[in-house]
């Protein structure tokens, strides 16, 4: 091993045991399986440096998981380069239908000395705490829905139908709690299920709140600023963009910020045949489906209501330049594709395109500022 001076380390990270394996640099250097060791910070450090006594450049790598990054800044820490893969993008073989902790890491190290590895972004630890705090938020949001659709599906089933159509208002609650069934189960069911609601509700609004005050002395508080200067664009939006795609300069064009968020078609080409389907959706979800959301805003004419001019004074001439002629473009875009008799759902997936494209120039703008 003393004849090699740079070695490429996969590390398969779990609960417990890391299995850790190396590849010595040259296409015909050996990839040998190191061990299992405990996963606690203090035996991995201790591996990290008998590996790199060894050599005089050393490189890791682990797939991105349920254990963060904390280990990806333990390395660094070190004075080591470290990547976190997306497991989505690791080449894989069709027919290897065996999957060990062992071969992982083989697999791991071999490409990473290949050069075949995508590398995530790693944010840092105050960026992850904003990004774990709105995922809480939305996770509240989620269970808040559940809820109310066991509390539709309950009425419907004993057939009461709500006389209005807007439905979770303060009237719809006091029409749940004017209801009255035969059996006592039924109505202590029904008790149970509106208190289910309101608790979550009071739990979103908490989130909220809290996101809310955290948001002003986060680093990328001008860029949130700066984003809901457009249409369609609120707090909640602006942060859940900013904590999920973070460092916007790292996407050299639009383009390339629609395909990491999947809003760009599909595409099964060859030869002179080009065909191009629905969307891939291979990227960040949570992002997109807010952008879809927002996109549906753009269906009404151009106009700046009194919560936008609020935002809008506050903001850089640049920034009010670009969201006005997103405002402009969109509008017009959603009246063309209507028009032409699309589908909502495909008009509003391309508005989502098109609005990430200026959410991006609107966030360079104000990081340009700030610097």
């Amino acid at each position: 091993m003393a004849d090699y001076r740079e070695v490429f380390v996969g590390i398969d990270v779990a609960k417990l045991k890391n299995a850790v394996a190396v590849a010595e640099s040259g296409r015909e250097g050996e990839v040998r399986f190191w061990g299992e060791v405990d996963a606690s910070d203090a035996n991995m450090r201790r591996i990290i440096q008998r590996i790199a006594a060894k050599f005089d450049h050393v490189h890791f790598c682990y797939e991105a998981g349920p254990t963060g990054y904390g280990l990806h800044r333990l390395i660094r820490s070190l004075g080591h380069e470290c990547v976190v893969v997306a497991p989505s993008l690791i080449p894989r073989k069709p027919g290897d239908r065996v999957k060990t902790n062992r071969r992982d890491a083989l697999a791991l190290a071999r490409l990473l000395r290949a050069g075949e590895l995508t590398e995530v972004w790693v944010p840092d630890e105050g960026h992850e705490a904003m990004r774990d705090l709105v995922r809480a938020r939305a996770a509240a949001v989620e269970t808040l829905r559940v809820h109310r659709q066991q509390i539709s599906a309950f009425m419907l089933k004993h057939g009461r139908i709500y006389p209005r159509k807007k439905a979770w208002t303060m009237r719809y609650l006091c029409w749940l709690q004017e209801q009255q069934f035969d059996h006592p189960a039924h109505q202590i069911a029904l008790q149970e299920m509106v208190e289910a609601v309101r608790v979550s509700k009071e739990r979103v609004g908490r989130l909220e709140t809290v996101i809310e005050e955290f948001v002003p002395n986060w680093s990328l508080a001008p860029v949130i600023r700066a984003l809901q200067t457009l249409r369609g664009v609120d707090l909640i939006v602006a942060v859940t963009f900013a904590t999920e795609v973070g460092d916007v300069s790292r996407f050299e064009s639009p383009r390339q910020l629609m395909g990491y968020l999947g809003l760009v078609p599909g595409e099964r080409s060859t030869g002179e045949t080009v065909r191009r389907g629905s969307i891939t959706k291979a990227g960040n979800g949570r992002v997109r489906h807010m952008l879809v959301e927002s996109a549906w805003t753009y269906r009404h004419p151009p106009k700046v209501g009194a919560r936008k001019l609020y935002r809008l004074q506050e903001a850089p001439p640049k920034v009010r330049e670009i969201a006005w002629k997103a405002q402009s473009r969109l509008t017009a875009r959603y009246r063309m594709l209507a028009g032409r008799g699309k589908r909502t759902t495909v008009v509003c997936t391309a508005i989502a395109r098109e609005l990430a494209g200026f959410m991006w120039a609107v966030a360079r703008e104000a990081q340009s500022i700030r610097s």
